[in-house]
């Protein structure tokens, strides 16, 4: 395969030699669009000629959506993205984008295809074997996905325009794509009173008392927990990667935070603690991570384990179901509703911000501004108003 690099304007471009077209007899070139330097050029050109001498290269108008994307974008990505992230791509690539659009060539791909993509999905993109439809921020996800592999696509001339930019991907309602679903002061209390014997009760007593995400209190090593300062330190947790767990930092940096304890929890852990290093002395096993909570092995426990053991939970002790990510919501908004600012329950939580634990949590914000509003009254006018 022969090249060179060419420069029309600001602009450079990989041209490829492809042959002979045997109709015009003429030479054949392909241009390819490299950006604004002559090194990403040079670059580019570099891929093609590789591709071709390993077998890969193929005209642009030859290659399909689900071929671009598993053979050539997807291999580029793992390199660069968190394993899960990785592992997320991959997973909706073939079980939703390759199977329903995948056979569309890359080049006559239209916004209207993904548009209707988005619309079965929303109608019958479960594939649990139940039916039933995606929620739409799960699909405004999978747009994400062919959005940015696009915009590569652009990038390198292989397409002339980014035509997800033009669909229109489900909204989604602020705060998220579902109705939250919490529990009570009352209710908490009594759900942790009904479980004070199960192998769960610890970390479900952590993750209500602290608002910390399942891979967070899944996460959390013995080195980050000081018992005597009452606090503990949230910069790791554990992730589900294709079936397995992956120890990473945490989601943002505004989720690295330090969460203060109340006394009631430094001794459920400081007993928690006692128990498991006289289990680990009579087993003879050690914990290499050092996690304050492990399978019997020592292992990390997998997040998805923990989520099917909370809810076998919930069904036995007969309460209003909501899922183990509501624990969050629910430690949330007995702050919110106990008075404390809106500020303390952000960083307690590790939100980008005050404005956004508003967003998420204004279900509970008309009885505090009733609250607000009753206590001004009295406090100017007294009783009497």
């Amino acid at each position: 395969m022969r090249g060179h690099i060419a420069q029309r304007g600001a602009r450079y471009y990989a041209v490829v030699y492809e042959g002979i077209d045997p109709t015009t007899g003429k030479e054949v070139r392909r241009w390819y669009r490299a950006g604004t330097t002559r090194k990403s050029a040079e670059k580019l050109l570099g891929d093609l000629v590789k591709r071709m001498h390993d077998g890969d290269y193929r005209a642009p108008e030859r290659i399909t959506l689900g071929d671009y994307l598993v053979e050539r974008w997807l291999p580029t990505k793992k390199a660069q993205l968190r394993p899960s992230t990785y592992a997320s791509y991959k997973n909706n690539v073939e079980n939703h984008i390759k199977p329903r659009i995948g056979h569309i060539q890359l080049q006559k791909l239209q916004p209207e295809d993904l548009d209707t993509f988005y619309a079965r999905l929303l109608v019958d993109g479960r594939l649990n074997g139940k039916g039933g439809g995606l929620s739409p921020k799960t699909v405004r996800i999978i747009h994400g996905i062919i959005r940015k592999a696009l915009a590569d696509a652009h990038r390198k001339g292989t397409v002339t325009r980014n035509v997800a930019d033009l669909a229109d991907p489900p909204k989604t309602r602020p705060g998220g794509s579902r109705e939250m679903t919490i529990w009570s002061v009352d209710e908490l209390r009594q759900f942790l009173a009904s479980i004070e014997d199960s192998e769960w009760y610890v970390p479900i007593y952590v993750a209500a008392n602290t608002g910390m995400r399942r891979g967070e209190v899944l996460g959390l090593p013995w080195r980050h927990v000081d018992l005597d300062a009452a606090r503990l330190v949230v910069d790791q947790q554990i992730l589900s990667v294709e079936y397995g767990t992956h120890i990473a930092d945490v989601k943002t940096t505004n989720s690295r935070r330090t969460v203060d304890l109340d006394p009631r929890t430094v001794a459920v852990l400081r007993t928690w603690r006692r128990q498991q290093l006289e289990q680990q002395m009579s087993t003879g096993r050690r914990d290499d991570d050092g996690l304050v909570f492990t399978r019997p092995d020592g292992k990390p426990i997998h997040p998805d384990f923990f989520s099917q053991s909370w809810d076998r939970l919930v069904r036995k002790s007969q309460m209003r179901r909501i899922r183990l990510h509501d624990l969050r919501h629910t430690h949330a908004s007995i702050l919110l509703k106990a008075g404390v600012p809106v500020k303390v329950v952000s960083e307690r939580l590790g939100h980008s911000s005050p404005a956004f634990t508003m967003t998420v949590y204004q279900h509970v914000l008309p009885g505090m501004q009733a609250d607000a509003a009753a206590a001004f009254g009295e406090a100017v006018f007294g009783s009497e108003n």
